[in-house]
């Protein structure tokens, strides 16, 4: 693991943790579910302005934009529990609780995903990894900390029913990594802001002025859509539950951005869950597992370079171009070198 490694997950949890700032400075009073549709909006039209262009500047790009049919159902999966049952939780959530518990509780999903990843999945975890996740997970709690304030209600249940369902959905977005990252954030971003929006129009929900529209759109395009595309990224080449532990640092993010823009000296608290947090990250960067392992036969679609893992024929004139996208086949292959729970690595372990 490395540094390089991790960052398309630190990156997107840099993205998430901007966003919440950002919408603070934009937004102002919007209704929640109507914020959560155009956030999602924007991340959908924002990338899919980009993949347009793509398309133009490149046309045999598009050929990256087919999604197998047995990969829907689990990305159909992944935009409803994400996209329309997680924000519809949260914000009833919000109306329940307060504050302060709901912040607590946004922790859950690293834990909750990891879970999933590691007893549902069969993901492979060692020791340092869980300790790290346990160091990440902690200097979220202490940054969102308020004693006396957090409390368990049917709010806080709400809340916590969302990070399951977040949890749920970063586990299915796994099984379909190897598509276009760009494509899977659009498609997630359109459905679950459609849908968002028309639930919050039907709710009464007023429509803002153009510009908190405007920019609601922006701040959806950089931190979800970006933000989820870098996710999708890390998915593939970490596996569930180590991007998930990258990425709850968004919060630490959040707070230092936040007091960018609202300069004041940050006490104890945030400087302790700084160390918690940067311990978890570099645990988990300073992993190795290496073993002989089998690879069993596999075909799929995915951009790749012709490395140890594809050495295959084609059954197309090819021009050389390398990285390139095109249905392919593994043979079994038994070696031993140092991996992670990517898209060629889901192996069992004894």
């Amino acid at each position: 693991m490395s540094i390089r490694s991790a960052a398309p997950a630190l990156a997107a949890a840099l993205l998430f943790g901007a966003s919440t700032p950002l919408a603070k400075l934009l937004v102002g009073d919007v209704p929640p579910l109507l914020l959560a549709g155009l956030l999602y909006l924007g991340s959908g039209l924002g990338l899919g302005a980009l993949l347009l262009a793509r398309c133009v500047r490149d046309p045999q790009s598009a050929q990256q934009l087919r999604i197998p049919r047995s990969d829907w159902p689990w990305l159909l999966g992944a935009i409803a529990c994400g996209g329309v049952a997680g924000p519809a939780l949260l914000m009833l959530g919000l109306t329940l609780t307060d504050g302060a518990t709901a912040s607590l509780l946004l922790n859950v999903e690293g834990v909750l995903t990891a879970v999933i990843a590691w007893l549902v999945f069969r993901e492979n975890a060692d020791r340092q990894v869980v300790l790290g996740m346990v160091c990440i997970v902690a200097g979220g709690v202490l940054l969102s900390w308020e004693p006396g304030d957090a409390q368990v209600s049917v709010g806080a249940l709400l809340v916590a029913g969302a990070c399951l369902a977040w949890a749920i959905d970063n586990n299915l977005t796994r099984r379909v990594s190897a598509n276009d990252a760009m494509l899977l954030a659009g498609l997630k971003g359109l459905l679950a802001g459609a849908c968002n929006t028309a639930l919050a129009m039907a709710s009464g929900a007023q429509w803002p002025a153009a510009g908190t529209v405007l920019g609601s759109l922006v701040v959806g395009f950089l931190g979800y859509g970006l933000s989820l595309t870098l996710f999708v990224l890390a998915l593939r080449h970490l596996g569930t539950a180590r991007t998930g532990a990258y990425f709850s640092v968004a919060p630490l993010f959040g707070v230092g951005i936040s007091l960018g823009i609202w300069p004041e000296m940050p006490g104890p608290t945030f400087w302790a869950a700084s160390a918690l947090m940067g311990m978890g990250v570099w645990l988990h960067v300073r992993e190795r597992h290496e073993h002989e392992h089998t690879h069993e036969p596999l075909e799929h679609s995915h951009r790749h370079r012709h490395d140890e893992h594809h050495r295959h024929e084609h059954a197309f004139a090819w021009d050389g171009r390398e990285p390139h996208v095109h249905p392919h086949r593994h043979e079994a292959l038994t070696h031993k070198h140092p991996h992670y729970p990517d898209i060629h690595h889901r192996h069992s372990h004894r």
